[in-house]
């Protein structure tokens, strides 16, 4: 007994110790930016998530519900998915370019608020795949936008800390947001889930305006250099920066596996569980956004203890056991298990992929064109995925199509535990 209670009592020790050290680490992010720009940023990645919960997953439960064929909805997935690759590269360079980064996220939460009345109110074959064009854009224009005010606002030191809070208060918006969802499209029509996805525009605006934009540092939202005569890196050192290439191509392949798991799995539900069907996807998506807001934080404070790689290799190392997991199941309960795969999985490719991008380009002042330029190959390939898989589904089984998924997730994390290195800096210099 007595053995028992010392080792609780060291075990709550270590415990407190641990979460001392992560509220520490918490209120370095209290300082130079004021409550309003902090709690600004926070209520607009949880509106934003709110806006964008509407779509994706929706969308392949939605169209397959008006009896769109596999290929056609992977057709549709495929556009968004090729909209969002082009505006990347361009919406990263701009967010490095301007000051006026909050304009940026506005005009991607009205695109967003525009896709979504188009699905409502006029789901025709040729306004789907406008809307599609739009919500599909939006990514390379809020995505570096909110990256760039956030490390503009609290720095490199402190950009663990925030960036796993942003993305805290994302899952928060995405789980809330498909209950309600989920709730509007059982107990209404299923085009009330993009209604309210469009009016979730105004609170996300609201919530922009509360960041101060005098706070944000510009030369610290590009990550440049400081100093008098201090410039930008040539666009094709990116190319050359060997470490870069190499994350980005482990994404790559994460993407091609990861990006028609979800609407392949909102496929089968809407066509084996036609009872409250919106309220069971809705189930699945939020339980791995609960995973998400729980671990986030966490992620981005032991990502600074312990460097990023270990936590990297955790990360991609758990999708190819997700994948092995659908393709042998299709029971529910099996699926809440490989939602909770996604949601740790999540957590940590979402929090990591900012960081590692914010080490491999410090002092280049190219932050956010690296971001659009990750950002537009893994694109390439979530469309490539979810065009190729809805093809393999529809030619043979889904069996077949996770199998395929499982192998290249084994090959994405293959090329991370062989080639990609630490990144996190020793010391930061700011």
């Amino acid at each position: 007994m007595a053995m028992a209670a010392q080792f609780h009592h060291k075990a709550k020790a270590r415990l407190q110790q641990t979460a001392t050290r992560y509220r520490d680490a918490r209120r370095s992010l209290h300082t130079p930016t004021s409550w309003q720009s902090r709690y600004g940023l926070d209520w607009t990645n949880f509106f934003i998530a709110d806006v964008q919960t509407g779509f994706g997953t929706y969308v392949a439960f939605y169209l397959a519900g008006l009896g769109w064929s596999h290929s056609n909805i992977g057709l549709v997935l495929t556009v968004g998915g090729i909209a969002g690759v082009v505006s990347q590269i361009p919406g990263g360079a701009l967010a490095d370019a301007v000051t006026w980064k909050r304009a940026l996220v506005a005009t991607g939460i009205l695109m967003t608020g525009a896709a979504a009345l188009i699905l409502a109110l006029l789901p025709s074959f040729a306004m789907v795949f406008v809307a599609a064009l739009l919500q599909g854009a939006t990514g390379g224009i809020i995505t570096p936008a909110v990256a760039g005010i956030s490390l503009g606002l609290v720095g490199r030191r402190a950009m663990s800390v925030r960036t796993g809070r942003n993305l805290r208060y994302s899952a928060g918006g995405h789980a809330l947001t498909a209950a309600l969802m989920g709730v509007a499209g059982s107990y209404f029509t299923n085009s009330a889930i993009f209604l309210a996805a469009a009016s979730l525009c105004i609170p996300a605006l609201i919530a922009l305006s509360f960041i101060r934009p005098d706070e944000i540092d510009y030369r610290k939202a590009r990550n440049a250099a400081s100093g008098e005569g201090a410039r930008n890196a040539r666009v094709v050192d990116l190319a050359r920066n060997h470490k870069l290439v190499l994350f980005t191509a482990a994404l790559v392949l994460f993407q091609l596996a990861d990006a028609s798991m979800l609407p392949l799995i909102g496929e089968n539900v809407a066509a084996t569980m036609k009872y409250q069907a919106p309220l069971w996807v809705s189930v699945l998506i939020i339980v791995p956004q609960i995973v998400v807001a729980a671990l986030s934080p966490w992620v981005g404070y032991h990502s600074e203890k312990r460097g990023r790689r270990p936590l990297l290799l955790i990360g991609f190392g758990l999708e190819p056991i997700r994948a092995a997991l659908l393709a042998f199941t299709a029971g529910f309960p099996f699926l809440i298990v490989a939602q909770v795969l996604n949601g740790i999985t999540g957590a940590i490719i979402g929090v990591l992929t900012i960081l590692v991008i914010a080490d491999l380009t410090t002092g280049t002042g190219r932050f956010n064109l690296a971001q659009g330029a990750v950002g537009a190959m893994s694109g390439i390939a979530a469309s490539l995925s979810t065009l190729a898989t809805g093809y393999l589904v529809q030619a043979f089984n889904q069996a077949t199509g996770f199998l395929a998924i499982t192998a290249v997730a084994g090959a994405a994390t293959a090329l991370i535990g062989v080639f990609v290195s630490e990144t996190k800096p020793a010391h930061y210099n700011e």
